[in-house]
């Protein structure tokens, strides 16, 4: 896998990890009830389309794209949590503000996160080259003595079994 892949799905894991945390968390800072049953499968489905749309988006690298997709997976969080039988008070200005910061604050330990696996990775190969230096390649080796083919059709013919049915004397 090539290191910008790698870090693609680092990106969208965290993400995807990020919404159903945050989101929880934004709803149990608003006055909500912790969530249970299908609330929590339906919270797993929109972060792992979250964490799927971050790591297969190439754009996402860029910080506008990555708070639009984290927003589109509050308000999602926030509708699978409060349509799924999970009892909350109305829709109050504290909890649609948690709501914002969660996004905000998700997209800045993704960034920090991606440049800091930068920064790593950078680091690790340089160490690797300094202390395990590339080996040259060697030319191919030349071959001295000839195979010959006689020698091998005649081990060949040696090792057939000159066993057989009896042959009959009416020929």
């Amino acid at each position: 896998m090539s290191p910008s892949g790698s870090a693609a799905r680092l990106r969208g894991a965290a993400a995807g990890l990020l919404t159903a945390t945050l989101a929880v968390a934004a709803h149990g800072y608003g006055g909500a009830e912790p969530p249970g049953g299908a609330a929590v499968v339906a919270l797993v489905i929109v972060a792992a389309t979250v964490g799927t749309l971050t790591a297969t988006l190439s754009a996402c690298s860029k910080t506008a794209v990555l708070l639009a997709i984290l927003a589109w997976g509050q308000i999602a969080g926030h509708i699978v949590l409060g349509v799924s039988g999970h009892i909350h008070a109305p829709q109050t200005a504290t909890m649609v503000g948690a709501h914002a910061v969660a996004v905000g604050v998700g997209a800045v330990l993704i960034a920090v996160g991606d440049r800091l696996c930068r920064v790593v990775t950078r680091a690790v190969r340089v160490a690797v080259r300094m202390v395990c230096p590339p080996v040259a390649p060697q030319g191919r080796p030349i071959v001295r003595q000839a195979v010959q083919p006689l020698r091998s059709a005649l081990l060949l013919a040696a090792s057939i079994s000159h066993r057989g049915p009896p042959v009959s004397p009416a020929r």
